[in-house]
């Protein structure tokens, strides 16, 4: 047991170096970029306030946002998706699998799951026994089930799930964004290095060439190091805006999500207008703030038709219903994801009316409509 342990805090311990490397490299980036290129090298004051201006704005948005996803804790699931003591005794004694999954079904009945393993069974985490809502997962590296969890970062030694994804992106984005001004405005630097004069006194330097000093050395690092990792980011930023738009986790991307219809990549997406607002919200003003905005609770997500596009299945409910039911009839109009993905419902569940006729016409409906 005590071995175990030790491991487990040299893990956390040796968890902070990526973190700790990238401080160092901001830290580094900061006195170079405003004492020895905008205090020492540049003439201009004009361009040197200018400089400092937008460089301080996307400095502290890039800190802000990477300090967001570092410390905000990974959301778990509510007390609700926990077995109750009766259950995880029965549980427990239990060896046949299909007992099992009895007792998971019987305690999961009044819970919002649409999803199930490849076989069809609940989704149970053995290791902190409770019901996995859907899109959650296990995150062997902080021993805990996070909610919507895309995945385990080491650069920030965080797991980037429904908590913190917003500030994640916010992250890509304005690192990327701070790389690009930097390397921007250094690049003319840059060049003029290269080039530079070999007298140390700037008085006997022309113009348009700088002295040799010790400035030279972290202009030229400051363009590689900002290019380079502009260029290994903006293929994650890249990659993470195409997930949103799908509204898809990386590992969703990797294994899609199974309904009770079987795997659905696009179980999740309602359109690219509503995946976006469930990332940062509905107000605008605090889309580009590290500030905690993203819709729901994380332990349930609206789901779009199995079957097809949600308004065209409404729409087909209501011209079925319109030619074959009695006039006087009402039906309502429920997406189809409520019988067919809910996991322990039936085709059935959605009509309101208990009249036997009402029933059998609504169930001809549905049955209509997966035919064609």
């Amino acid at each position: 047991m005590a071995p175990a342990h030790v491991l487990r805090c040299c893990q956390r311990v040796l968890g902070w170096i990526p973190v700790l490397f990238i401080t160092l490299v901001v830290c580094w980036s900061y006195y170079a970029y405003v004492l020895e290129l905008c205090i020492y090298t540049i003439r201009s004051d004009t361009e040197k306030v200018i400089y400092l201006v937008f460089f301080h704005i996307f400095f502290i948005l890039f800190v802000w946002s990477y300090w967001k996803t570092i410390f905000s804790c990974p959301a778990n699931p509510s007390k609700e998706f926990c077995l109750s003591k009766s259950d995880k005794e029965l549980y427990e004694k239990e060896e046949r699998q299909e007992y099992q999954q009895e007792i998971l079904r019987r305690a999961a009945k009044d819970l919002p799951i649409y999803t199930t393993t490849a076989t069809n069974a609940i989704r149970y985490c053995e290791r902190c026994q409770l019901i996995k809502p859907d899109r959650c997962h296990h995150c062997s590296t902080c021993d805990v089930c996070v909610l919507k969890m895309d995945h385990h970062c080491p650069w920030v030694n965080n797991c980037v799930g429904f908590s913190n994804y917003k500030f994640f992106l916010l992250f890509l984005m304005y690192s990327l964004l701070y790389c690009l001004f930097i390397a921007g405005t250094v690049l003319q630097y840059f060049i003029r290095f290269w080039t530079l004069c070999r007298s140390k006194s700037e008085e006997s330097c022309p113009q348009n060439e700088l002295p040799d000093t010790r400035a030279k050395f972290h202009v030229l690092f400051l363009f590689f190091v900002s290019a380079m990792f502009f260029i290994s980011i903006l293929s994650l930023f890249s990659y993470h805006c195409w997930l949103v738009g799908k509204n898809r986790s990386t590992i969703e991307a990797f294994r899609a999500p199974s309904f009770r219809t079987g795997p659905e990549k696009d179980g999740f997406s309602l359109g690219f207008g509503k995946n976006f607002c469930q990332v940062f919200g509905d107000e605008k003003k605090y889309w580009l703030l590290p500030i905690y905005s993203s819709l729901g609770d994380g332990c349930s997500f609206p789901t779009r038709l199995v079957l097809g596009d949600p308004e065209q299945n409404v729409s087909a409910i209501h011209s079925d219903s319109s030619k074959n039911a009695v006039p006087s009839q009402q039906f309502p109009a429920r997406p189809l994801s409520e019988s067919q993905n809910r996991l322990l419902g039936s085709d059935s569940q959605w009509a309101d009316s208990g009249d036997d006729h009402t029933q059998r016409v609504e169930k001809n409906h549905v049955t209509l409509l997966v035919e064609s």
